[in-house]
């Protein structure tokens, strides 16, 4: 798996991206919308595929490749 940590600006709808807090992975999925203008990403969570909103000032975003490709 290849990671690498991502600002808000670089990603777009489609990313697959993991968001972790204190070496802990809290949400994962596809990056559904981004709100540039507060900075905030929506994602389709991957285990549920709910929509969750995630604040990259709390968390670190990290952009991987999706399992199995």
């Amino acid at each position: 798996m290849t990671t690498q940590q991502e600002r808000t600006i670089k990603l777009q709808a489609g990313d697959y991206i993991q968001a972790w807090h204190n070496g802990k992975l809290f949400h994962q999925g596809r990056v559904a919308d981004i709100v540039r203008s507060l900075d905030l990403i929506w994602i389709l969570a991957a285990r549920t595929g709910t929509r969750k909103l995630l604040d990259p000032d709390a968390l670190e975003i990290v952009r991987v490749a999706p399992a199995g490709g």
